[in-house]
């Protein structure tokens, strides 16, 4: 009876909202109005929890933390690990009105002899493969989408015999103005630890081998992450300005520093979270300035 008495309440109050008011409700426990134009998505909570004590004037409405950063009104939101739980996020942005996203956090670094990377390095990502299994999802149902981004054949084709999966990854990039802001600025903070580069987005955090490295190798791939893929995608489909800023937490593959297969933290780790973070937060004022 009580649960019937619940469910009855509930569905009047559904009544005076919209579909779209709903779903931001449902995943953000807040309501769209409490999103502000420019957005910050952090995945994991050691970076969330850098970016939250760093706010002045924080007001917290439900999985949103608005505040001020460098004196811009800014709002946080942790997506969560993986593709799945940033395009949740994407879907309440696009019924808010946020205009900027930005995603600061941890990646994988892939270093070559041509283009070596280090822990600590802060990577800037120009464009993103999608090798993740949510965006080829939102391919499928919007053509347009299809018509506007590149596809390559999956590197890995030529080491594996790849039963499943992507067999071609699409190509998505950032926003430039926005990529440009945070280069710059990351130029004079992290000097030549700041750099540019492509990032390939994958499902699968344990399955960083041998082959899967050197497959990356071959396209000179910067970094890997969990999410940015979808955020670019869905910042394309959505018209929000989308760019990234990552610190590289580990090197997959390496003897001494592949977190899956090591104990040992390098001391250079925290500092390059620390130096993303510093470097978008003095963006914040060039960015809020390309906002129309």
């Amino acid at each position: 009876m009580l649960n019937k008495i619940k469910s009855e309440l509930l569905n009047f109050g559904l009544k005076f909202i919209n579909v779209d008011e709903k779903i931001v409700r449902m995943v953000l426990e807040t309501s769209s109005n409490n999103i502000n134009e420019i957005v910050l998505l952090p995945a994991i909570k050691m970076v969330m929890k850098k970016l939250v004590n760093k706010l002045s004037q924080k007001i917290v409405y439900g999985r949103v933390y608005n505040g001020k950063l460098n004196g811009i009104r800014v709002s946080i939101i942790q997506t969560q690990i993986g593709c799945p739980n940033a395009a949740l996020v994407m879907e309440c942005l696009k019924r808010s009105k946020a205009k900027v996203v930005v995603r600061v956090d941890f990646c994988g670094g892939v270093s070559t002899t041509e283009s070596p990377v280090e822990i600590g390095d802060v990577i800037i990502p120009n464009l993103v493969y999608c090798d993740d299994g949510t965006s080829p999802q939102y391919i499928r149902t919007n053509p347009s989408l299809a018509n506007q981004i590149e596809t390559i054949k999956n590197p890995l084709i030529a080491s594996q015999n790849m039963i499943t999966g992507n067999h071609n990854v699409g190509i998505v990039k950032s926003n430039d103005i926005l990529s440009e802001i945070l280069k710059k600025e990351a130029a004079d903070i992290a000097g030549g630890k700041g750099k540019t580069g492509k990032l390939w987005t994958t499902d699968a955090l344990f399955c960083e081998d041998f082959e899967f490295v050197r497959g990356l190798q071959t396209l000179n791939i910067s970094g890997i992450d969990m999410e940015s893929s979808v955020i670019f995608l869905l910042g394309m489909l959505y018209n929000l300005k989308s760019a990234a800023i990552l610190s590289v937490s580990d090197l997959p593959g390496h003897p001494k520093y592949d977190l899956l297969n090591s104990n040992e933290i390098h001391p250079n780790m925290e500092k390059g979270i620390n130096d993303a973070i510093n470097i978008l937060i003095k963006s914040l004022p060039k960015i809020k300035s390309i906002i129309k």
